[in-house]
C-alpha cells in the first residue's frame, strides 16, 4: 500500500498527517542528514511535560556512525532483522527523578514516561512532515542500553525509534512483508466514554 491515508478513514475530520503516518518496517538504507535528524528531535523538544520538567533525552545513532552495530545489538533479534536497514536509531528515555523548575530538591517525576510518549508523538509527526518514516520499538534490552549508552541510574529507556526512507516490502522476510501497511484503529466508541468508564 503506497499511501496510508488512502486506507484509513477517521470518524471526525482531522489533519491528514494523522492518517497518513504509519510505522513501516521496510527501509531503503538511504542516509538522512544530521540536520534532518536534529530537526525531527527539535520538534520533540517542544512537547508538553508535567511542570515543564522535560524529562526526556534522545540518543541518536546514524547508520554511518561507528556505534551503529553496537546500537543494533541492543534490539531484540526480531526487531534487529528489519531495523538494520534504517537510516538511524533514536533511543528515547526519561529521568525518573529530578529537580523541578523552581525547586531545590530532587523529586519523583511521576509522569516521566507519559511525557516521553508525548515527545515521541511530536517526533513522529515532524518526521512524517519531512517524508521520513518512523517505527517505535519496545523490544530491546533496556539494561544493556543503559550500560552501552552510558545512562545514569535514575534514567529509563522508554523506546527506540528506527527511522529512514520507506522501502519496498519485498526487502522484508515474507512474514513481515505480509504485514507491511497502515493499521486500523478501534472505533472511537470503544475508547472514549462520557462521564465514566464504559
Amino acid at each position: 500500500m503506497s499511501d496510508g491515508q488512502q486506507a484509513r478513514h477517521s470518524d471526525f475530520q482531522i489533519d491528514p498527517t494523522f492518517l497518513s503516518r504509519w510505522s513501516p518496517r521496510a527501509f531503503t538504507q538511504e542516509e538522512i542528514s544530521e540536520e534532518q535528524l536534529l530537526m525531527i528531535i527539535e520538534a520533540a523538544r517542544w512537547a508538553p511535560s508535567g511542570f515543564n520538567a522535560q524529562p526526556w533525552r534522545f540518543i541518536y545513532v546514524r547508520r554511518s556512525a561507528l556505534g551503529w552495530d553496537t546500537a543494533l545489538d541492543i534490539l531484540s533479534p526480531y526487531n534487529r532483522s528489519w531495523a538494520v536497514r534504517a537510516a538511524a536509531l533514536i533511543f528515547i528515555g526519561s529521568f525518573e527523578r529530578g529537580v523541578l523548575p523552581g525547586a531545590d530538591k530532587p523529586t519523583e517525576f511521576i509522569t516521566h514516561s507519559f511525557d516521553a510518549g508525548a515527545a515521541w508523538a511530536f517526533l513522529a509527526f515532524q518526521a512524517a512532515k519531512l517524508g521520513i518514516a518512523t517505527h517505535a520499538i519496545g523490544g530491546f534490552d533496556r539494561e544493556r542500553a543503559k550500560g552501552v549508552l552510558n545512562a545514569p541510574p535514575d534514567f529509563t529507556f522508554d523506546a527506540v525509534v528506527a527511522l529512514g526512507t520507506r522501502g519496498n516490502p519485498d526487502s522484508l522476510p515474507e512474514n513481515l512483508a505480509a504485514r507491511e501497511g497502515p493499521s486500523g484503529r478501534r472505533p472511537l466508541s470503544e475508547i472514549a466514554f462520557p462521564d465514566r468508564f464504559n
